[in-house]
């Protein structure tokens, strides 16, 4: 399959497009130890030797907790009308039930009333993996308990927040929760038990159902969504064993996910694969909590699957394929806007999810430091401008895809590689927190003063 881009009509996107940006809590804030912030999962992996690149922590991060309203004025310059940010649930609970830091919701208040104050529309996710470390002590995501702990901190912060934010994300990106975090060991908790990962994605996935009537409740009129990373998948050739292969990676990274949030269960297939002894225990009115009505579904998008049969010893028995004319990012991900416009569609033909929003989309390329003011990233530029293009292309044939929020506003705490991954539209000096617009960025304030692809 070729990666040509995806021919689009018109540069001018609809009336009411979302243009924004997105970050996460932990990525950014810094101030670990700050205003009675307790330990979460991130604190104790980052800090816990030969776990991150250079024993890298976000103790500090972007400073944002100090210099939020730089970044608002960030956001202004930049023309967006949206900012898609993270709650730190041990910000608000620091044993993550129990008592409540007075603190940490402030923090969130002040933030919140200057966005809004600025023009610009608050999007808050409630879990960007940062869970609370004495729930890790007790067992963690694979508990269901820790989906009930996670519905009275998103009651906590929607009493105190609703009445402004009317955009809710439950959760960011349930599979590199669970499988990141329980399967491979190279997330936050760095546990390695496939069995683990599975109860705890859908311990996850309860939690999401559990807490959008609670968010309803707190916050009237507000909008309810969730955020998965989705990856479209394609086989190697045509032969039946890479298609099988394509099937099987479907279900594993996305139908997973997808079909029981849209009322599906389980895909038959992938319970079949995984057998009685690893697949997650449930109860009756499980999958009637997590299939609860939602109004938007948001995707984040940033590479494809090309794949092909795989050996016997891997739970799916499949292997990744080089993808085809793929410019590589420094993630080594490769770039193929065609996989932005396949997803789309699908996920809209196939799954009553109401609007779309990209929710996270962006780049890794390792940016030299500004010179002369600017920030020359002309590959980011071309990245942000073929996948807005491959949006558009889908919004024409009538894929309701209502917003793109570009991933990330600024450089950040890149997880477990540490700092060592520029993914932002603005470049930040770690040794003094001096914040850039780079070239990508300046083009992107242009894309969304205008509604429109900008023409050069």
């Amino acid at each position: 399959m070729s990666n040509a881009d995806v021919l689009y009509k018109d540069r001018r996107f609809p009336e009411g497009f979302v243009w924004g940006a997105a970050t996460a809590a932990y990525q950014v804030e810094g101030a670990a130890r700050e205003d009675g912030r307790g330990e979460s999962i991130w604190d104790r992996f980052s800090h816990t030797p030969r776990k991150t690149l250079h024993g890298d922590t976000g103790d500090v991060a972007c400073d944002h907790y100090h210099r939020w309203r730089d970044d608002i004025r960030l956001l202004r310059a930049l023309n967006l009308n949206a900012y898609r940010f993270s709650i730190a649930w041990p910000r608000i609970l620091p044993e993550g039930r129990g008592q409540i830091n007075e603190a940490g919701l402030a923090f969130y208040d002040r933030l919140v009333d200057e966005l809004l104050a600025a023009g610009i529309t608050p999007w808050a996710t409630l879990y960007h993996w940062d869970l609370p470390q004495p729930l890790e002590d007790v067992g963690g995501w694979p508990l269901r308990a820790t989906a009930d702990a996670f519905v009275t901190y998103a009651d906590t912060v929607s009493r105190r927040l609703g009445d402004r934010v009317k955009n809710w994300i439950t959760l960011n990106e349930p599979w590199c929760s669970g499988f990141l975090g329980y399967h491979t060991g190279e997330h936050a908790p760095g546990r390695t038990n496939l069995k683990d990962a599975l109860e705890a994605v859908h311990s996850l996935l309860l939690a999401h159902g559990k807490a959008v009537p609670v968010l309803r409740r707190n916050s009237p009129g507000a909008r309810v969504g969730i955020t998965l990373n989705l990856t479209p998948t394609y086989p190697a050739t045509d032969s039946v064993a890479d298609r099988a292969a394509a099937q099987r990676h479907d279900g594993y990274f996305n139908r997973w996910y997808l079909d029981p949030l849209y009322g599906r269960g389980y895909p038959a297939d992938l319970l079949d694969l995984y057998g009685a002894g690893l697949a997650p225990a449930t109860e009756p009115s499980d999958f009637a909590e997590i299939a609860a009505l939602t109004d938007f579904l948001g995707i984040n998008y940033y590479s494809p699957a090309f794949v092909c049969d795989g050996p016997t010893n891997s739970p799916w028995r499949v292997q990744g394929a080089p993808v085809p004319d793929a410019d590589l990012t420094d993630m080594s991900w490769p770039a193929y806007p065609r996989g932005l416009y396949d997803l789309l569609r699908r996920v809209h033909q196939d799954y009553p999810t109401g609007p779309l929003y990209v929710t996270e989309n962006g780049a890794a390329y390792d940016d030299a430091p500004p010179r002369g003011g600017r920030v020359d990233d002309a590959r980011r530029t071309r990245f942000l401008a073929r996948h807005l293009a491959a949006a558009k292309a889908a919004i024409e044939e009538g894929v309701p895809c209502r917003g793109y929020f570009a991933w990330s506003l600024m450089d950040n705490y890149e997880w477990a590689f540490g700092y060592t991954k520029r993914f932002g539209i603005t470049y930040v000096d770690f040794a003094t927190q001096a914040r850039t617009i780079k070239d990508s960025g300046r083009w992107y304030a242009r894309a969304a003063a205008g509604n429109r692809l900008p023409s050069g």
